[in-house]
């Protein structure tokens, strides 16, 4: 099992920066992956923002490509996402996600959210 706890998210103006934290329950070097994921107002669909794979590649969504950056902490079991250059349409919730193969089988994690808003 895993249990992951977002923190960072609030109110910024736009071309503004927030820093958000996702902490694992246990060891993030046995996840096969963590990322970040965001569902905006009115979409029925989370979509990938960033994420870092356990060889330590990245993957970004074309929207967030050179404005977020990801990355983790083994020793402090944490991935970040610093937002920069943020605007309206990044207003979100954001979820931490996690995953995890066992047995031959991917289990997916996911933390609470965190509101992410951008004022224009």
């Amino acid at each position: 099992q895993v249990q992951l706890v977002e923190s960072g998210g609030g109110l910024v103006q736009a071309g503004g920066s927030l820093r958000l934290s996702c902490a694992s329950s246990g060891s993030i070097r046995r996840l096969n992956a963590m990322g970040w994921y965001r569902q905006a107002p009115g979409k029925q669909q989370r979509e990938l923002v960033a994420r870092i794979i356990s060889d330590g590649s990245r993957n970004y969504a074309d929207s967030t490509k050179g404005r977020f950056t990801i990355s983790r902490d083994n020793a402090k079991n944490t991935v970040d996402l610093q937002m920069n250059s943020l605007q309206p349409t990044d207003t979100a919730v954001y979820y931490c996600n996690a995953m995890l193969m066992r047995y031959g089988q991917i289990n997916t994690y996911w933390g609470q959210g965190t509101q992410v808003t951008v004022s224009s």
